[in-house]
């Protein structure tokens, strides 16, 4: 099934269970005051990453099976939700995930619930990428780590085009990044790019002008703008003079098709909408999909908001696709899906 629309038609997924509204009301009235709280001190705080430790206590998906994998400079893991091969096992596709936490905070204990179930929706292994981090480290460097991913994939014996890049928040970012720089490496085009509430301009003008600003749920927008703060001083601390280039201002002609998820309130929205309307406008299929009142990766919370076990769906789906669809260069990004199936999709949504 094609998964291909106009940004300008983006698809709106109708529907917010008490579960979703609680979820959400416990967000801004928790993490948004302390982000709002970070962004008033007059100095830069980076607490130890207590939420990744903590969530070794999660469990995955049934059945998940995982083993830790060494790249040049990280520790990642490689996942199987239950029922899925690998390379060895006759699947010759797989996922090359980011977690997000905003380039400071979470890890692969934190992500792996959502990993294992987007393998299981995928029908895909996963090689879910622990990368450096900033303070530590600047962005330049997580996005390195990145590649060294995709290159792992490939020593492997994974084709380009059968690896999809995919990513949550700062991990959004991230995928667009990576593929851009495996593209720019000559190592072939992934198969798809998927991206989850992403911050992909760090920017905060388009944000700040949008009317998400003072919506969302989770970030006060001032957060964001203090994080871009925090990124150019990590760069300088660290040495960096090259002028680090967003996804939202990347050459975008020659890459994979998209599907970006975002909540009807996010400040995201702003980076979302900007990047799909770009995608579009240089010829790359974008399925942009708008999820009402869905707070940030609202689909972490799938063991709990029946929205999120949809969304996760939607991915797989999406991912499945990829290997389905021939997409010739000639045919033009204003392809769409057609009205039922879009239709159906959203009303599918409207029940929950």
């Amino acid at each position: 099934m094609a998964h291909l629309s106009l940004a300008a038609e983006p698809q709106y997924f109708r529907g917010s269970s008490l579960r979703s509204k609680a979820l959400g009301l416990t967000l801004r009235h928790t993490v948004r005051p302390l982000l709002g709280l970070w962004t008033h001190l007059p100095f830069d705080v980076f607490p130890p990453n207590v939420v990744e430790h903590a969530a070794k206590l999660l469990p995955v998906h049934e059945g998940t099976m995982w083993r830790p994998v060494d790249l040049p400079t990280t520790t990642s893991e490689w996942l199987q939700a239950k029922g899925v091969s690998d390379l060895g096992g006759g699947n010759e596709r797989a996922i090359l995930y980011f977690h997000g936490g905003a380039f400071l905070t979470c890890g692969l204990n934190t992500h792996r619930r959502l990993v294992s179930r987007i393998s299981y929706a995928a029908r895909q292994p996963v090689l879910n990428v622990g990368y450096r981090q900033m303070p530590y480290e600047p962005i330049n460097e997580s996005v390195a780590d990145g590649v060294d991913g995709f290159r792992w994939l490939l020593d492997q014996g994974y084709r380009a085009e059968n690896i999809t890049i995919a990513g949550d928040s700062a991990g959004g970012y991230l995928a667009f990044s990576v593929a851009r720089a495996v593209i720019d490496r000559g190592w072939g085009r992934p198969s798809g790019v998927v991206a989850l509430s992403p911050l992909l301009d760090f920017d905060p003008t388009g944000k700040q002008a949008h009317r998400n600003a003072n919506r969302c749920q989770t970030f006060p927008v001032r957060a964001v703008a203090r994080l871009s703060d925090v990124s150019l001083r990590v760069d300088t601390r660290r040495g960096v003079t090259a002028r680090r280039v967003d996804p939202v201002n990347m050459p975008l002609a020659d890459m994979p098709p998209a599907l970006i998820h975002v909540g009807s309130r996010e400040v995201l929205m702003a980076d979302a909408e900007l990047m799909a309307n770009r995608l579009v406008s240089a010829g790359v299929p974008c399925d942009l999909q708008v999820w009402e009142k869905q707070v940030h990766v609202f689909q972490a919370a799938a063991s709990w908001v029946p929205e999120a076990r949809l969304a996760i769906d939607e991915i797989g789906s999406f991912v499945r696709g990829l290997a389905e669809r021939e997409m010739p260069s000639s045919v033009p990004a204003a392809v769409v899906t057609s009205a039922p199936v879009t239709t159906l999709r959203t009303a599918r949504a409207a029940q929950l």
